[in-house]
Formats: structure tokens, sequence, C-alpha cells
């Protein structure tokens, strides 16, 4: 049967067919799931939650007559970059505190989101995001936020609620670089600067599961399977072209993988505090690549009863391969 994977990073560009591949693995038997994929039950966690968040936070700012705090505009990239830290700072919380079984229970789960929002842009050096917003005004954007605020607490408390014996935790996460950027990617840009953020946890248990497909197709399926009501949804929500081309443009997953010095691994070099001092501490995380140039992952978006047996298997087939690859480089 072999090793069961602890925690999976799922890691591609968007619209690459991650959330596709997470919708396929969620549907197939425990059975099948540990000794075809390495995978226990799975429990996921999401960033881009946080940016659908961020996005409807800065129009109801605006619809007060504030200035946005997160965005450029509604179909703009970030501000400031290092808003890819915060969102990484935001899944290492949700990491800890899945591990650790906390949960929350609070009067306003949208001023908890506030809140954490705020603590996160003070760890990447960026001012409180909220923090000059009138006292009024937050109270009223909590207010219209609040349902979709605690539809996502109550779903991370769920999340945490459950036994961690023999789960997989899958953690999906896309990042990029400007369309023709050269290598190394300038951070905040680019996977090698969000592995550099993760937390010692995630990076002692982690493996990558890479959805590898090209940025133009990325940019394709990207429109294709945008809806105008599919923003908050992880399988039809649409990405400004603005940002696929100077935010998901490229990425340096491959880049990556050529440079490190033991094959199908990722080499991250962290500074971290030991007992009041300094040190770099050194991870190779095994990479599995799930091949998707050809797209084998679309049809998961149709009815159940409208996915044909070839185009099952070739999808079963491709992940189980990849998923094969992390179990044999972990054990």
């Amino acid at each position: 049967m072999g090793k069961t994977l602890d925690t999976v990073l799922l890691f591609a560009l968007p619209a690459s067919g991650k959330s596709e591949v997470r919708t396929y693995l969620d549907g197939l038997s425990a059975e099948t799931c540990e000794s075809e994929m390495h995978l226990g039950a799975t429990l996921q966690l999401d960033d881009y939650p946080y940016v659908h968040f961020m996005h409807r936070i800065d129009d109801e700012l605006q619809a007060r007559g504030q200035s946005y705090v997160f965005f450029k505009g509604p179909t703009r990239p970030f501000i400031d970059n290092f808003e890819w830290g915060t969102l990484v700072h935001l899944l290492n919380e949700d990491y800890a505190n899945l591990l650790a079984g906390r949960t929350f229970e609070v009067p306003s789960a949208a001023q908890l989101l506030f809140d954490r929002l705020d603590e996160a842009h003070a760890k990447v050096g960026l001012p409180r995001a909220l923090g000059d917003v009138p006292y009024r005004v937050r109270q009223d954007v909590a207010d219209a936020l609040e349902t979709e605020c605690r539809r996502h607490l109550d779903e991370l408390n769920r999340t945490n609620r459950q036994d961690r014996r023999g789960r997989t935790i899958v953690i999906e996460a896309a990042r990029g670089g400007p369309n023709g950027a050269a290598f190394p990617l300038t951070p905040p840009h680019g996977y090698q600067y969000a592995m550099s953020v993760l937390s010692e946890a995630i990076l002692d248990r982690a493996s990558i599961l890479y959805v590898w497909v090209t940025p133009e197709e990325s940019r394709r399926k990207n429109i294709e399977r945008g809806r105008p009501d599919g923003q908050g949804s992880i399988l039809f929500h649409s990405v400004p072209m603005e940002v696929m081309l100077g935010e998901y443009g490229c990425d340096d997953m491959e880049y990556l993988i050529r440079q490190s010095d033991r094959p199908d691994t990722i080499k991250v070099e962290k500074i971290v505090e030991r007992d009041g001092r300094f040190e770099t501490r050194t991870w190779w995380i095994p990479v599995g690549r799930f091949d998707n140039r050809q797209d084998l992952t679309s049809f998961v978006r149709d009815d159940r009863s409208a996915w044909k047996p070839q185009d099952v298997e070739a999808l079963h087939q491709g992940l189980a391969g990849a998923l094969g690859t992390l179990a044999r480089l972990g054990s």
C-alpha cells in the first residue's frame, strides 16, 4: 500500500486544474485514495478565499467613499506585491490551528478576519490594511460581509474538529511572475518566495503536487471557466487578464527543480530562530508533476453523470503516477 502522504502542497498556475483535482480526489473512496493515491481522507486549506475577501472588503469600502486598501482596482493587481506573503502567513495560521484542533467562537467572523489580515500584514512589513478605516465604516463593512465570513469560519472550524490521524492535509495555492520575467523571480513573486515564508511545521511535513500547464493554457482555461456569479467559487472564478499577465505570466517551479541538488525536489533555505539565535535550515521538498498540458481535468466541472470513462482513467492514472512519486521520495 505504501506511504500515506501527510501534507500536500497543491501548486499550479490559475485554471490549471488544481480545484478539479481536489474535487476528483474528494469523490474517491477512502480505500482507493489510500492504496492508489497514497492519501488519507483529505483536510483542505486554500488561500483563494482570502483573495476573494480582500476584493469584497475593497468593494464595500469603495461603496462607502473609502479608498481601496488591497488592490489597485476591482480587476487589477495588489497595491503592494507583498500581499503574496500575507496570504502565506494566513495559510501558516490555518495550518497551525488545524494541527492544534483549534476552533473559534466569536461574535463577528468578519471582525476576526479583519484582525487576521492586519496581523498578517504586520508580519510582512505592510501597514495594517484596516488601521485607518473609521470605526463606523469598518463596522458597516463587517456587517455586509458577516454572512460570507461566518460561512468560511464555520468551514475552518469543521475542518479543525476532524481527527487528524490517517488524514492528508492539502494546501492549494497559485504563484507566478510577470510574463517574460527572468529567473530567479524577484521576491515576492514565485514559489521560491512562497516556500521561504511557509512555516517550519508545513515544510517538515510537505510534498508538492504540481499541476503542469503552460501559461498560455492557463490563460485560455481561466477565460473558459469564468462565470459572472462564480468569483466566490473554487471551480468557476476567473482571474483578470492584467493579473494573469503580470502575476502569472510564468512560474518558477521547473527552474527550482532544475536548481535543486537532489532530483525531483526543490531546495528551500530558511532562516529560523533557535534559542534566541538565528540559523539556516534546509529542506528538500519532493515534487510530483501531474502533466495537464493536454487538459485532463476540465471535464470534472461537468455533472458527474456526463463524465466519460476514458477521461476519468486518464486523470486517475496521471494523478496516481505523480502522487506515487511523492510517496516514493518521502519514504
